[in-house]
């Protein structure tokens, strides 16, 4: 027996044959040497890309729901993304080959949302590189990696791209297992999709799997083992059916109130970032949208999002969740997070920089579409709004103050609109420390716990070496969580949670403790909180 560890992303167990997913066999082509020549293998090579993306986007919508699709459409959007052509055709008129300019290029772009703050623009990185990828495989006329044609497999790869998680036949799958990847990418997301248990940043090596006859994972733990002894085995197998057991138990769960034993209402909500991922919000029986990330709007496109792009896509979140609260953040996009349209400046300390509700309060141009199309919006549902980087209580009266100016204005043009109750999310010590001060201004507070902890203990949360000190238990963390919820509960609105910490058991009968009313989370993390809320003593 051979044992190892991962970072698990989806509990449970899996035991069964092993697959090594290896990526396709590229032989370079002899460049030209012609940069006319070259673009033209490029162009001819955007078309096949097209062609491809096309056929895979039709057959994701029929197979796996728009979701997941929606991963390959970003794909094609990037296609015609002029940043990168320009930078393709740069890098060919300096005398590189069609293939590694496509590749160079999509790297750098890559390599600009990987060191994004927000975990899901982060993840982003991965859809760009899959794109350039392809570009790179049709241009090396590489051939892909054949999967068995029948049976049940526990899938093992270096990482797994985007398309090619798409591309997987799901139902024959019984565990991902990759030495690469983080808790957001779209390996994790499709394992959680899926509820299959899964590892990454794993330390298996393909010789072991190749091995090995059998292959069990273990999602509880972490743990992976290569032709595991019999007793290993029998202990793997119970665990199996108890956690087979345990998802059937949360089952009596939907539809359920969310309410403790001493009569605690607690609003459970599911973070998304886009319509598609509402009706996933529906499906996991979430009470509301705790967080609606706007970003996905202005990502992948050379102009900013017209307001009518925008209302559609509002409106069709509103339509879905119905009377359920949805809460949409307003653009969190800063210098950490480039969309080369809005000119911002690079900037040494982006987190530190021009970001969030900073640059809406100083590009207006860019604040009042998005606040017009909330407001048009909130006449099919129950919107809420979010501003995201609030440090001082003017900035939120400043915002306020705009809000109230666009409604006068659409009423007067006889449009529609309701009430939309206005919110802080609470991620900089500063807005914790001033909590009282803001609940007079504010409707809602929500604690985004990443951020709040990076600033909080002065840890930047992308640097690995600072791993063991960032420490979202912290004391000094836990005192201002507290704080917060003690100013909205004594100022009557309502607190929530919408960062990871909302989904750590650990934390959630805490924070009902504290006194928060609402824990925003992955939709398929609702039913097991649930669970933990019904049988609360608090």
């Amino acid at each position: 027996m051979i044992t190892g560890f991962g970072l698990p992303v989806f509990p449970g167990v899996a035991i069964g044959p092993a697959v090594v997913y290896r990526k396709a066999q590229r032989t370079l082509p002899v460049p030209s040497g012609d940069p006319i020549v070259e673009k033209a293998k490029f162009d001819a090579a955007l078309e096949t890309a097209r062609e491809q993306l096309t056929t895979l986007f039709e057959k994701a919508k029929v197979e796996i729901g728009e979701e997941q699709a929606a991963i390959v459409e970003v794909q094609l959007l990037m296609l015609d993304d002029l940043d990168y052509l320009d930078g393709v055709a740069m890098a060919i008129e300096g005398g590189a080959a069609a293939a590694i300019a496509a590749l160079e290029t999509g790297e750098e772009f890559a390599q600009v949302f990987a060191a994004m703050d927000d975990e899901y623009m982060k993840a982003r990185s991965a859809d760009i590189r899959d794109m350039s990828h392809r570009l790179y495989d049709i241009l090396c006329g590489a051939k892909g990696f054949q999967l068995p044609e029948e049976g049940s497999f526990l899938l093992v790869a270096e990482d797994l791209a985007p398309s090619e998680t798409i591309q997987l036949p799901r139902e024959r799958i019984l565990a991902f297992v990759t030495r690469q990847g983080s808790s957001s990418s779209h390996t994790a997301i499709l394992a959680r999709t899926l509820n299959i248990p899964s590892l990454v940043q794993s330390d298996i090596t393909f010789e072991a799997v190749e091995d090995c006859k059998v292959l069990a994972v273990d999602g509880f733990t972490g743990t992976w083992y290569a032709d595991p002894d019999e007793q290993t085995m029998e202990m793997l197998k119970a665990k199996q059916e108890e956690a087979a057991q345990a998802r059937n138990a949360l089952e009596a769960y939907r539809g359920k109130p969310s309410v403790t034993k001493t009569g605690k209402k607690i609003l459970l909500a599911a973070n998304i970032g886009s319509p598609e991922d509402a009706v996933d919000a529906i499906k996991a029986d979430a009470e509301g949208v705790g967080l609606m990330r706007s970003e996905f709007l202005y990502l992948g496109r050379d102009s900013l999002p017209t307001e009518d792009e925008l209302f559609e896509a509002y409106k069709k979140v509103a339509e879905i969740m119905g009377h359920r609260p949805v809460v949409i953040r307003t653009l969190d996009i800063g210098a950490d997070k480039q969309v080369s349209y809005m000119g911002l400046e690079a900037e040494e300390n982006p987190a530190l920089g021009l970001r969030g509700l900073r640059i809406c309060l100083t590009r207006e141009e860019i604040f009042r579409p998005q606040l017009r199309a909330i407001y048009r919006a909130s006449a099919y549902g129950n919107l809420n709004v979010m501003f995201p980087m609030v440090a001082s209580v003017w900035e939120l009266k400043a915002a306020k103050a705009l809000c109230k100016k666009i409604r006068n204005e659409l009423e007067a043009e006889g449009i529609p609109t309701k009430e939309v109750p206005i919110g802080v999310m609470v991620e900089t010590p500063a807005a914790a420390v001033l909590a009282h001060e803001l609940a007079k201004e504010a409707a809602v507070f929500s604690v985004g716990t990443n951020d709040l902890t990076q600033y909080t203990l002065a840890v930047d949360r992308q640097n690995a070496k600072l791993g063991e000190f960032y420490d979202p238990y912290h004391p000094a963390l836990l005192a201002l969580m507290a704080h917060i919820a003690k100013a909205a509960n004594e100022a009557g609105i309502w607190a929530g949670i919408c960062g990871e910490l909302g989904a750590d058991p650990k934390m959630q009968e805490k924070f009902i403790e504290m006194g928060y009313t609402e824990l925003s989370m992955a939709a398929g993390r609702i039913l097991e909180t649930r669970k933990l809320v019904c049988e609360s003593e608090l």
